[in-house]
C-alpha cells in the first residue's frame, strides 16, 4: 500500500488518504455569502477522490475579510449560503471525503482589493479600519490599523467561537484556523507585527497569548469528536527579526497540550520584505522539524506537485498529510493519477467508473472499509 493512500483517523473522521485541497481564496463572494462559484469550485473536488477537502479563508466578521469579496461566517445569510455549498459537496461526493473549512481573520492586512485589481489597499468608501496588535502599518502605504484593545481581543475571540458554532450547524467535519501568512493570529505571534508592551506582546509566551485564547475558544465550541487544526508558521523569512521554527515548535507543543489535531506548516507573508527561498517542497522541513519535536499530526505545503514527491513525504516521516493548492487547480484529478503511478486506490464516483481503469474505490466500498 502506498503511504499517501492510507487513511488517517483524526477523532471521529477518518480520511481515506494523505492528500488535502489547500485552502483557496476565490474572493467571489456577496458579502461574505458563496454563491455558485464556491458551490461548482468545491463539489468538484468532491469527487476527485482527496483524503480532505478544505474551503477557503472563511471570515468571522466583514472587518476580518481580506478584501470585500471574502468568504465569511458572521451572519445568517452566509450561513444558509455555506450550507448550500456542504449539501452539493456531500452530494456529489457521496460521503466519501471529509469537508473543512479556515476560519481566519485579516487583520491588518484587511480591507485590500482582489489580486487582480492589484491587491492594494482599498482607498474609496469601500474601505473599513484595520484591527491588528499594533497600530502598525503592514507596509509603506499601508493604512495604519487600530491596536486592539481588551474589548476588541475578546469581541474577536467571541467571534471565531460563533463562526466554529455556525460551523458545525451547517456540518462541516474539520476546522483549520489560519495562523500563518500575516493574518491576525500570525500578527499577534511575530514580533515583526506585535509591538505591545502588556500581556499580548514582549516574549513568545505572551504573543501566543491571544491566538491560544483563540484556538481555547474555538475548541470549546467545536463538538468534541470533530478534529480541529491550525495552520502555522514555519519561518517569517525575516532572520532574527521574524519567527523561526524554533518559534514554530514551541507554539506546537502548546497547542497540543489544548487538544490540537493537526498543524498545517506554512511560511512568510508577515512583510513585504521577507526573503524566501522557493524551490520544490521548500516548506516540508518546517514541517518535519514540529512533527518531530512534537509529535503532533502534521500537514506540509508548497509545490509539492509530482506524486512520487509526495510519497516520499509521506513515507519519510516528514509530515502527515500533503496539502496541494496549484497542483489540484491545474489538475483536479490529480489523486486519480497519483493512484495510479503508486498502486495505491482512490474513492470514484459510480458516475466516472468508466473513465477509470484500475485503483478505484466506489463510495459504497470505501464507506464499508470505514465502518
Amino acid at each position: 500500500m502506498s503511504a499517501l493512500f492510507e487513511p488517517l483517523t483524526l477523532r471521529s473522521i477518518t480520511l481515506p488518504n494523505r492528500i488535502v485541497l489547500s485552502p483557496m481564496c476565490q474572493y467571489s463572494a456577496h458579502d461574505g455569502s458563496a454563491n455558485d462559484w464556491h458551490l461548482v469550485h468545491l463539489a468538484r473536488y468532491a469527487a476527485a477522490g482527496l483524503g480532505l477537502v478544505l474551503a477557503e479563508a472563511t471570515h468571522v466578521a466583514p472587518r476580518a475579510r481580506i478584501t470585500p469579496h471574502c468568504l465569511g461566517l458572521y451572519d445568517d445569510a452566509n450561513e444558509a449560503a455555506l450550507a448550500r455549498v456542504v449539501q452539493a459537496f456531500r452530494t456529489v461526493g457521496g460521503g466519501t471525503t471529509p469537508f473543512g473549512i479556515q476560519l481566519a481573520h485579516a487583520g491588518r492586512k484587511g480591507a485590500s482589493e482582489v489580486p487582480w485589481a492589484g491587491g492594494k489597499p482599498i482607498t474609496d468608501e469601500r474601505a473599513w479600519l484595520n484591527l491588528a496588535p499594533s497600530a502598525v502599518a503592514h507596509e509603506t502605504g499601508w493604512p495604519l490599523p487600530e491596536a486592539m484593545d481588551e474589548a476588541a481581543i475578546a469581541e474577536a475571540v467571541a467571534q471565531f467561537a460563533e463562526a466554529t458554532r455556525r460551523a458545525d450547524r451547517i456540518g462541516v467535519d474539520v476546522i483549520e484556523l489560519h495562523g500563518a501568512h500575516g493574518y491576525l493570529l500570525h500578527q499577534f505571534l511575530s514580533p515583526v507585527s506585535n509591538k505591545r508592551n502588556d500581556d499580548y506582546g514582549g516574549d513568545l509566551d505572551n504573543r501566543m497569548r491571544f491566538p491560544l485564547a483563540v484556538f481555547d475558544a474555538v475548541r470549546a465550541a467545536w463538538p468534541a469528536h470533530k478534529p480541529l487544526g491550525i495552520r502555522i508558521t514555519g519561518s517569517d523569512w525575516m532572520g532574527d527579526a521574524g519567527l523561526g521554527v524554533e518559534d514554530a515548535i514551541a507554539f506546537g507543543h502548546a497547542l497540543k497540550e489544548r487538544g490540537c489535531d493537526f498543524v498545517d506548516v506554512s511560511s512568510g507573508g508577515i512583510s513585504l520584505h521577507q526573503k524566501i527561498t522557493t524551490g520544490p517542497g521548500y516548506q516540508v522541513p518546517f514541517a518535519a522539524a514540529v512533527r518531530k519535536a512534537t509529535g503532533l499530526v502534521t500537514m506540509a505545503v508548497g509545490m509539492i506537485t509530482e506524486a512520487k514527491q509526495a510519497e516520499a513525504i509521506i513515507a519519510e516521516g516528514s509530515a502527515d498529510l500533503v496539502a496541494m493548492a496549484r497542483g489540484l487547480l491545474n489538475d483536479p484529478f490529480w489523486a486519480w493519477r497519483a493512484a495510479d503511478e503508486l498502486g495505491g486506490k482512490v474513492a470514484a464516483p459510480n458516475q466516472y467508473l468508466r473513465g477509470r481503469q484500475r485503483g478505484v474505490d466506489t463510495p459504497r466500498e470505501l464507506l464499508a472499509k470505514k465502518a
